[in-house]
């Protein structure tokens, strides 16, 4: 899965990162959706704007015609000057254009409301979408209840249940929400606890591995998908079964 699509190539969380993943034979993405002050949900990863754009301060305060002024691509590089925020809607519209999966995190800042924010972005993704091609995914319990409350056929609704490290209580949590998925920083994984996913029947999918070396190990354990910035390292570097 591409991070933010491809982040190493365009600047990340933008209608041009999806494309060049796209163009270099990536079949999914992974994404930040996160909700402005007027509601509207766009296609971003941090709680300001700083980082990634020509703006300052913080993104919940401001409203889609703020935010679609902002350069989101001269950071990155001069080639991608003018380049906008990407509502969700505009985003999950090119994903489908260009038949592509998506793993759509739903990214909370401190003080946000997580039911908002699923009610706000899952059904329009649903909407899009087949479920084939979706999983919401996000570090809140509260929202991915929240989106498990709006569609409650797990087979209608994949959703996957992020951690930094996995944590002991993730099999009561990943039943309770009827998951698709477990998320876990690939640093931080134990041979046993991957096994164990496995074991119960869930996917299992890791972030961010830019080392193919590295984690090569951890396809034996039996990880379905890594997230990258840049998946071409793994090119000719997968395990037949993968």
């Amino acid at each position: 899965m591409a991070h933010r699509g491809l982040s190493a190539s365009a600047p990340e969380n933008t209608l041009a990162a999806v494309r060049a993943a796209h163009e270099a034979g990536f079949t999914w993405v992974e994404l930040d959706v996160q909700l402005l002050a007027d509601g509207a949900p766009v296609i971003w990863h941090d709680a300001t704007v700083k980082r990634c754009s020509n703006g300052h301060g913080r993104l919940a305060k401001l409203s889609l015609a703020e935010a679609r002024r902002l350069d989101v691509g001269t950071w990155f590089d001069a080639s991608f000057a003018g380049e906008r925020m990407a509502t969700l809607d505009e985003m999950l519209a090119l994903i489908d254009t260009l038949g592509m999966g998506l793993n759509l995190e739903l990214k909370l800042a401190r003080g946000r409301d997580p039911a908002a924010l699923a009610e706000a972005t899952v059904p329009r993704a649903m909407a899009m979408l087949p479920a084939t091609r979706l999983i919401v995914s996000s570090f809140s319990r509260s929202a991915l209840k929240a989106a498990r409350g709006l569609e409650p056929d797990p087979t209608r609704l994949r959703l996957g249940r992020l951690y930094d490290k996995i944590a002991k209580g993730w099999e009561t949590e990943a039943r309770s929400l009827e998951a698709f998925s477990v998320h876990g920083d690939w640093t931080r994984l134990t041979e046993a606890r991957a096994r164990a996913i496995k074991a119960a029947g869930y996917r299992l999918i890791c972030y961010t591995a830019n080392d193919p070396e590295a984690f090569a190990p951890l396809w034996q354990w039996g990880v379905d998908a890594a997230i990258s910035d840049d998946p071409r390292r793994f090119c000719g570097r997968l395990p037949d079964a993968v």
